[in-house]
């Protein structure tokens, strides 16, 4: 029995993820991308960069990531 639900809340998760994003969360979207881009690239950089630098590109990408990830899955009021 406790399968089933499971399964029931995974598949609302796939479907909530295929389905059309808000214009408002395609932008969020957009910008998290962003910021993901430019922390990987701060952290990836082949020069010697401060401690700072490299603890904030963290966070960037951890913020990105999220932020990427809660508005593909955020669907209209219907």
């Amino acid at each position: 029995m406790c399968r089933k639900t499971n399964f029931d809340e995974l598949s609302s998760f796939k479907e909530r993820a295929r389905t059309e994003t808000p214009i408002f969360f395609k932008k969020l979207r957009l910008i998290g991308l962003v910021s993901v881009t430019i922390g990987t690239t701060i952290l990836a950089a082949p020069v010697t960069v401060p401690a700072l630098a490299t603890t904030l590109a963290g966070y960037i990408v951890l913020g990105g990531t999220v932020l990427t990830a809660v508005s593909q899955v955020t669907v209209e009021n219907e």
